[in-house]
């Protein structure tokens, strides 16, 4: 997500930073191209010009003229006003309410909204602890109360039983009266949608919010409709009233203008983005991380936090034992290969490092891609247990045999070893040290070795 403006504010900023010393021109010429690249990712103008106005007020004075290095600190400025164009601080779900909690879930037809409906419920389930009831109240599309029936039995939610005929409203109301008496912390109603927002569509929405007064009512709507996203959630939010909003298919959302205009044109936080097709697919919205990406400056919290939701307790335990002995076998690279392909993949983790965002388009242009884990993990896998926890047995007949094992080359299975070593050799220290493990899933030394130059 946001590779394209990544690349070009990328681009503008090395230009900047090279300069010793910033006149008033350099920095109308840098925000000047800083405009067009929002612009192109489909920002809202209004928002492009007010951004730009601010950065520049900003840019021209004496923070500026009295740093050390000026091209750095125009970053700072653009980045801090990036964070504040995207909602400041991030805002989470709201729970603070006497259960069951209601929660309404609006937008258009085709937006995902049964998907993150039951995404949320899984969230507020694992991570909050809390008892959730789906209701579809969806009597308008076929089959979509089966839809998120299945879904619920997937994610192991429970879901309102389908009464045919019942409508909106009135299956709306049975399914407080059901939180209420079968003690569930969360109900959420997932509403009907429409193809365009109309006069019906707003009714019914209305309609259902007046009997149930909802403590949240989230907007989800479609990353990939640009501004047509942000108007979505304007008329929702007019005529509704909306508390946040859920943007799905981001990952799939190369310019980001929905992302960057949705809070400064409507006033609504962005809560949560879908980021995948998989149940799990959905992350908080963290202003200041997003910025941050977006300037090249990594996202290393989030990756932390991916791999803390990855990693097993037992599996840390056992690696922390294994590192006060200064050991690493085949098995625990294993086990780091595991975690990257969990996490997301190396696309994923170069996403999140700083200043490695660019290795991903490097990658792509060499043709290098996650069948490197599973091909290394298929080397692994054709080693004996007694290879994989004693290393130093491996020689040249063994090496030639597990090759031909995994279907690879000598010289894959030789680079492999390699990046044993150079983990092994990092673990004896920092277990002699008595430092902390490198972050779960992180790239394991060596890897870099099959990453393009």
């Amino acid at each position: 997500m946001f590779d394209s403006l990544s690349d070009k504010l990328g681009g503008i900023f090395e230009k900047l930073k090279k300069r010793g010393a910033l006149s008033e021109a350099h920095v109308d010429e840098a925000m000047r191209e800083v405009r067009l690249a929002l612009l192109e990712a489909d920002v809202a103008l209004p928002v492009v010009k007010n951004f730009i106005a601010k950065v520049k007020e900003k840019a021209i004075g004496q923070e500026v003229v009295k740093s050390v290095t000026p091209g750095q600190m125009v970053v700072k400025i653009v980045n801090d006003q990036m964070v504040e164009m995207l909602g400041g601080d991030a805002k989470t779900i709201d729970l603070n309410a006497p259960s069951p909690v209601p929660m309404l879930m609006v937008g258009l037809q085709g937006s995902g909204k049964t998907t993150s409906t039951a995404k949320i419920a899984k969230r507020l389930k694992v991570k909050e602890r809390k008892k959730v009831l789906m209701a579809s109240l969806d009597v308008q599309r076929p089959a979509a109360m089966e839809q998120l029936a299945i879904l619920g039995k997937q994610i192991d939610v429970a879901t309102l039983p389908i009464i045919a005929g019942q409508m909106p409203v009135d299956i709306a109301k049975r399914a407080i009266t059901a939180a209420k008496l079968q003690g569930f912390d969360v109900v959420m109603l997932d509403t009907a949608g429409r193809l365009h927002v109309d006069q019906v569509l707003m009714a019914e929405v209305v309609a259902v919010r007046n009997a149930v007064n909802p403590h949240e009512t989230l907007l989800v709507v479609d990353a990939l409709t640009g501004q047509d996203a942000v108007n979505v959630a304007e008329q929702f939010g007019d005529q509704v009233g909306v508390t946040g909003v859920i943007l799905t298919r981001m990952d799939g959302d190369g310019r980001g203008g929905a992302a960057l205009s949705m809070r400064a044109v409507t006033g609504k936080p962005i809560k949560l983005v879908g980021v995948g097709e998989k149940i799990d697919d959905l992350e908080e919205f963290h202003p200041e991380r997003v910025a941050s990406r977006i300037l090249g400056m990594g996202d290393v919290v989030s990756l932390v936090e991916k791999a803390a939701e990855t990693i097993e307790a037992e599996d840390a335990e056992r690696m922390m034992k294994k590192m006060k002995k200064g050991k690493f076998d085949f098995d625990d690279l294993r086990s780091q290969l595991q975690q990257m392909k969990k996490i997301g993949g190396m696309g994923s983790i170069l996403g999140m490092l700083p200043g490695l965002g660019k290795m991903q388009k490097k990658m792509a242009a060499a043709n290098i891609d996650d069948k490197i884990l599973l091909r290394q993990e298929a080397i692994i896998n054709s080693m004996t247990p007694k290879e994989r926890t004693y290393p130093k047995l491996m020689n040249a007949s063994r090496k030639k045999r597990i090759a031909a094992g995994s279907g690879v080359s000598v010289q894959d299975v030789n680079k492999l070893m390699k990046m044993q070593k150079q983990m092994a050799t990092m673990m004896k220290k920092l277990g002699k040290k008595g430092g902390r493990m490198p972050l779960p899933g992180q790239m394991p030394p060596g890897m870099e070795g099959l990453l393009p130059k």
